[in-house]
């Protein structure tokens, strides 16, 4: 008989949707065990090998995910905009509010007065409501700051989240998110900053570089030459694209090879042709379209028909996204731009990997992967997608750690 298995932690009588093939990955009565924070099972409890568990945990029937992945946050900033979203009822739109000083320059000027140590305290709350609905990995977007001291300062914050909290953060330079007051009306010298001094600075504190393609912020022009700077540098590119405007930022995302492009109301077929032949991820967001009451849905057919990977995430952000509740965000993806259960849930776990970079690593409850794992009680994994304001998490684990 061959002798048992030495592992850390082995979760049993649970049953799994592991994420790994084409659909959901069911295991009905399966177990995952793991050892120095990395699985090294993930399956059916039949087939199981022997483990030696230095602990042992009776899941008792619950569901096992792996835990979720909030790929597209604007988690890091000072002070709200609760002022401008009473004003967009009263009748303002988010372009007029935006030329008017309002907008993303609002939230720089705030942004801009706050310390370090205050940005990593007011994002603590934030950080925490994602966590307690079983997030493991965040990424976090500058883009508050625009200037090259004030991006550093966000991004320094958001590595600091990592300290404070059990959670895996990834960090995306977004200096191209707005043109800055003092560069007024001198849009390509801002765009020159940016390429030349704030990424080269973000080198060791940015993960990936991001900017905002949109008739009130950067032009394809632009915005090409920033991702250009990026992959220069050796950092990972991704595109806020198509939000509220047809710039075929999305098929510019492509040409880039980027990791994903962001939002995509007003994406074509050429778009999603472009980017399944990159590999570049579509990353809905459907707290942003539900806030900002837009009508023009993703093209979800043709990303579809295209095969190109769907994500989601909460776009938690102060002006037109302000969610930290992944699982609504499941719900609206659904309801909203007519995603099955399945392509919802493939949506914050497998595919928001992809949207990192880190599909590797994590995304999936697989043998290798990082232990990051979601528990939950449930029946079955609809569920997540169908509750609206109930929260069913059991479980949260990072690395094999019960957090």
């Amino acid at each position: 008989m061959a002798p048992p298995f030495s592992c850390d932690t082995l979760w049993q009588f649970a049953s799994l949707a592991t994420m790994a093939g084409d659909g959901l990955g069911i295991v009905e009565r399966g177990v995952v065990a793991a050892k120095g924070g990395r699985i090294l099972y993930a399956g059916d409890a039949a087939q199981a090998p022997d483990f030696d568990a230095a602990e042992t945990i009776d899941c008792a029937g619950r569901w096992i995910t792996p835990g979720l992945i909030d790929c597209h946050t604007h988690l890091v900033h000072a002070g709200d905009r609760a002022g401008e979203w009473a004003m967009r009822l009263e009748g303002a739109t988010y372009e007029e509010i935006a030329r008017a000083g309002g907008g993303i320059v609002s939230t720089m000027r705030a942004t801009r007065e706050a310390s370090e140590a205050a940005l990593v305290a007011s994002a603590l709350p934030r950080l925490d409501a994602l966590l307690g609905e079983g997030v493991t990995t965040v990424e976090i977007k500058s883009g508050y700051g625009l200037t090259v001291a004030d991006e550093l300062k966000m991004l320094r914050a958001a590595r600091r989240l990592g300290k404070e909290r059990v959670v895996r953060i990834a960090t995306t330079l977004l200096g191209a998110h707005a043109v800055p007051p003092e560069h007024a009306g001198r849009a390509d010298a801002y765009v020159e900053l940016v390429c030349d001094e704030m990424i080269p600075a973000a080198i060791g504190l940015a993960d990936a570089v991001d900017a905002f393609c949109e008739g009130i912020g950067f032009s394809p022009t632009q915005t090409d030459r920033v991702l250009a700077a990026a992959r220069a540098a050796g950092l990972q590119t991704k595109l806020h694209a198509e939000q509220l405007s047809a710039l075929h930022g999305a098929s510019l995302a492509a040409s880039h090879g980027a990791l994903s492009a962001d939002h995509l109301e007003h994406a074509d077929e050429d778009d999603a042709r472009a980017m399944a032949a990159a590999g570049t991820v579509a990353v809905l967001l459907p707290g942003a379209y539900y806030f900002m009451r837009e009508t023009k849905r993703p093209p979800v057919t043709a990303l579809r028909d295209h095969g190109v990977r769907i994500a989601i995430a909460t776009d938690c952000n102060p002006g037109t996204s302000p969610t930290t509740s992944p699982l609504l965000m499941l719900n609206m993806a659904a309801t909203l731009f007519g995603l099955t259960v399945t392509e919802a849930l493939r949506g914050m776990t497998v595919n928001a990997a992809h949207a990192l970079g880190l599909a590797h690593e994590i995304g999936t409850l697989e043998a290798g992967k990082a232990c990051d794992l979601a528990i939950w009680d449930i029946a079955a994994p609809a569920e997540l997608a169908y509750r609206i304001g109930f929260n069913p998490l059991h479980m949260r684990v990072k690395d094999g750690r019960c957090c």
